[in-house]
């Protein structure tokens, strides 16, 4: 069984999340806002889901599909969000996605995990290429893309089904060579 990484910025400490978490994550996940430009997270969030969704996490690691750390602040450690590389070994991709909790909105701390977690899978993933997408609707997490140097690369219309809405995709992307060229 392999460790998972515990990565610190400036700010923000991203770590392995554990059962401790299970609460601030269902009461986080609880808000509307957060989840209505998310693909993947279900609304109500019910009891049991976060336990269920950590327990997961170190088998995902260790197989080497995924990477899932809670975004926590560096000095005072509650949650703040969440951020994942889901991994594509043998095309030695991954995409990136996180979401942060309502109350630490326009802070730039999703922006400085992204920063991190782009990081980690260059450098010690040894990735060649991360991508993401966000919903058209969802423009800031587009900025965030932007901020970490990911560069724009389509435009993916009525891509996915959310809530009934058949929603337009923004797709992003850096390369391996564009990172060390920002370094």
């Amino acid at each position: 069984m392999s460790k998972m990484p515990t990565i610190r910025t400036e700010r923000l400490k991203l770590r392995p999340f554990t059962l401790d978490d299970a609460s601030e994550i269902q009461r986080l996940l609880s808000e509307w806002d957060v989840v209505y430009t998310t693909e993947r997270i279900p609304h109500p969030y019910e009891n049991g889901m976060a336990e269920e969704w950590i327990k997961a996490h170190q088998n995902d690691f260790n197989r080497g599909d995924e990477v899932t750390l809670a975004i926590t602040h560096g000095g005072h450690g509650y949650l703040i969000g969440a951020i994942t590389l889901r991994i594509n070994k043998e095309y030695q991709k991954a995409s990136l996605g996180y979401w942060i909790g309502k109350p630490y909105w326009n802070n730039g701390y999703c922006t400085e995990s992204a920063q991190a977690i782009l990081s980690y899978g260059f450098e010690v993933l040894g990735l060649n290429r991360i991508y993401a997408t966000h919903m058209n609707r969802n423009p800031t997490s587009g900025r965030v893309m932007q901020k970490v140097g990911m560069k724009y690369e389509g435009h993916l219309r009525q891509h996915i089904q959310r809530w009934g809405i058949l929603e337009d995709i923004e797709y992003y992307g850096i390369l391996r060579n564009e990172y060390d060229k920002s370094r």
